[in-house]
């Protein structure tokens, strides 16, 4: 059985670093302003950020970085065939409304694609971790009590079930054109959920397909993309082209995806 290697480790630590960062802020309450493309931004963000480029930058100084913030600020490395995408805080306004489904996200790219990925739920105490090759892992956490790793349990996605799928789209943007393109899979049920917990939920079989018809970020999702792939799923363009990193002239923009469990073949459209 496989197990996380030592660089996932490594990566999923300095998350969960980050996300006791983020906690503070959040019992002490928030604050948000608005960045120049009007998205909300808080002291945790930047904090968070600090600390995790300070700890990659330091471990793995030949590794290009593109952060969230930093990118926000105008500061962009030349990045080559691999680097890490960070976002320290996806779900800023699930953050700032208090229903803690936030989380801290470090994925390195490798030739377009995520190979090793970390998304961490501070809040909600759930951690989970891939690489291909490897496979995927999930634990509970603990507040203020270090991890210990040896805990983290293989996680996949299931086939598609045969009574229907469970769709699980965005708590803060889900819309008219993600009902419609949902219309076209035999849906049985519908989970809300924010940020990049989504594509967990879909990595770890408690769902089957998420749609994203509207803005997103390389960090928002290539760390959730990375765990999603080795659990044994994977993220195309809405018209099934294979979704890449690295997209330096769209600065870093994403096309509209679908995200799907199972065989892709289980969860085709009807048109």
């Amino acid at each position: 059985m496989s197990t996380p290697s030592a660089f996932l480790i490594e990566l999923a630590r300095i998350a969960w670093q980050a996300g006791e960062i983020i906690l503070s802020h959040y019992a002490a309450g928030v604050e948000a302003r608005r960045k120049q493309d009007q998205s909300p931004v808080t002291a945790a963000d930047e904090e968070a950020e600090r600390y995790i480029l300070q700890q990659l930058r330091a471990k793995w100084p030949e590794m290009p970085v593109i952060a969230e913030e930093e990118v926000a600020a105008g500061k962009v490395q030349e990045i080559g065939t691999r680097f890490f995408l960070v976002d320290p805080l996806d779900g800023t306004k699930e953050f700032i409304s208090g229903n803690g489904e936030f989380t801290v996200n470090i994925a390195e790219i490798e030739n377009g694609r995520p190979v090793r990925g970390v998304v961490y739920l501070p809040a909600k105490e759930r951690l989970f971790v891939g690489e291909t090759p490897g496979g995927a892992f999930a634990m509970a956490t603990q507040a203020g009590v270090q991890p210990d790793f040896a805990q983290l349990k293989a996680i996949h996605v299931r086939p598609a079930p045969e009574d229907g799928l469970v769709a699980v789209a965005s708590r803060s943007h889900r819309d008219y054109n993600t009902d419609e393109y949902l219309k076209k899979f035999p849906i049985k049920d519908f989970a809300a959920a924010g940020s990049s917990l989504k594509l967990c939920l879909v990595a770890a079989g408690e769902a089957d397909i998420y749609p994203r018809l509207g803005r997103t970020m390389e960090w928002d999702i290539a760390a959730g993309h990375a765990v999603l792939a080795a659990a044994g799923g994977e993220i195309t363009t809405i018209d099934g082209r294979p979704f890449t990193y690295g997209k330096v002239e769209e600065k870093f923009a994403n096309q509209f995806f679908v995200a799907r469990g199972g065989p892709p073949e289980s969860a085709v459209g009807t048109g």
